[in-house]
């Protein structure tokens, strides 16, 4: 893989990095924040708006698809003008929708502002893996990369949790607001503190060079197997979330309104395993290193899944989820630190078509997984889900 010319460059000082990765820390939780936050309000705000539940259940689509298609163009436009710069506009852009969220009059509003919300969360996240990737050498980026992650799991897990708690009190409206709140107090602070971290080249926007550009990164056979797996994995593990309680209600393990909260704790379980492998991912990496820790990764993931197909009780259903975050974020780490490898001198653009993969696998996976579960039975689907991810693990651990 391309080496890093950042290397042996002039890098910013420690604690001027750890402010970086703070603050970059902090507009990833912020932006993942408003993601998932309307799924609990399907039926509420279907009900307010007369509408149908499954017509309501689109915000999170009209969220996801903005987010997915925005970054071709974000990331040749962060490696031009400067990421942080994009970071910095595209998360206050984020609050001011998500304010403008709760006022919406009808579900179409509501949508289009939704989809405005997403269209600017996909300016944080991606763009703030390549700035870390600029900032953090390459021995300690993996460690780094995954603190930054921590952020934005602990972002969309509190999205669903204050829709839990708060809904009561403050309704749906309430809760987008806060959200909002939140994103727009973050923006404050991105645009008050320097940021830290190297200085960032600036050149004009070209957008024939940027499709020169992604021409050039999508020729490299790295750069391909990195993509191809991380549509890979959003097919396999986030192609099974929306059948979780549908599989628990027909398996005898609660009826429609407690399946879909063990449902909600199986998946809140797999972003506490973003935890776990977070606090373990150094001494892994040092142990193990990145190909063992990728193969182990794929064996407990696969593993997860196999007891999502077969767990007796709802119990083991939620700590497989818990299994399988773990496992998950064993590879995806790894996959984004060398995504961060292939293009250095393009490192937004490389990092944008990584997450065009992750989110088309994402987008894909439940239709897939659907009809195979249709076809061969949920414990079959979720065997072959686990075959798979096995399968990628050991391909990804011989790079």
């Amino acid at each position: 893989m391309p080496s890093d010319p950042a290397g042996p460059g002039p890098r910013a000082d420690a604690g001027s990095t750890r402010r970086l990765i703070l603050l970059l820390g902090l507009s990833s939780f912020s932006g993942a924040l408003s993601g998932r936050v309307t799924d609990p309000f399907v039926t509420t705000i279907a009900a307010e708006f007369a509408t149908t539940a499954d017509q309501a259940a689109l915000l999170a689509t009209v969220f996801a698809v903005p987010f997915a298609a925005i970054q071709p163009i974000l990331g040749p436009v962060g490696d031009a003008l400067g990421k942080k710069r994009i970071i910095r506009v595209a998360l206050l852009l984020l609050s001011v929708f998500a304010l403008l969220a709760p006022l919406a009059p009808d579900l179409g509003t509501l949508m289009l502002l939704r989809a405005l919300t997403g269209m600017a969360a996909g300016g944080v996240m991606p763009l703030t893996l390549a700035t870390v990737a600029d900032a953090v050498p390459i021995a300690e980026r993996q460690v780094a990369l995954s603190r930054v992650v921590v952020f934005a799991i602990a972002g969309q897990i509190g999205g669903g949790a204050l829709a839990g708690v708060l809904a009561p009190f403050l309704g749906w409206r309430g809760v987008l607001g806060l959200c909002g709140a939140v994103a727009l107090a973050a923006s404050a602070l991105l645009f008050l503190i320097p940021f830290g971290g190297p200085p960032e080249p600036r050149r004009r926007f070209a957008p024939a060079k940027a499709i020169e550009r992604y021409g050039m990164i999508l020729r490299l056979p790295a750069a391909r197997l990195l993509y191809a797996s991380v549509f890979i994995e959003g097919l396999l593990v986030f192609g099974t979330f929306p059948w979780l309680a549908p599989v628990l209600e027909s398996r005898g393990l609660g009826g429609a309104a407690s399946a879909t909260l063990e449902a909600g704790l199986a998946v809140a379980a797999f972003g506490c395993g973003g935890f776990v492998y977070a606090a373990l991912a150094r001494p892994m990496l040092a142990r193990l290193g990145q190909s063992r820790m990728v193969r182990l990764g794929g064996v407990i993931a696969g593993l997860a899944l196999l007891g999502f197909a077969v767990a007796p009780f709802a119990v083991l259903f939620i700590a497989a989820g818990l299994v399988l975050g773990t496992g998950f974020y064993m590879i995806h780490n790894s996959i984004q630190t060398r995504v961060t490898e292939v293009a250095p001198e393009a490192r937004g653009s490389a990092v944008a078509l990584h997450a065009c993969h992750f989110f088309g696998g994402q987008s894909l996976g439940p239709v897939l997984v659907g009809l195979a579960i249709g076809g061969f039975g949920a414990p079959a689907a979720f065997a072959l889900a686990a075959a798979g991810i096995c399968a990628l693990g050991v391909r990804l651990g011989r790079r």
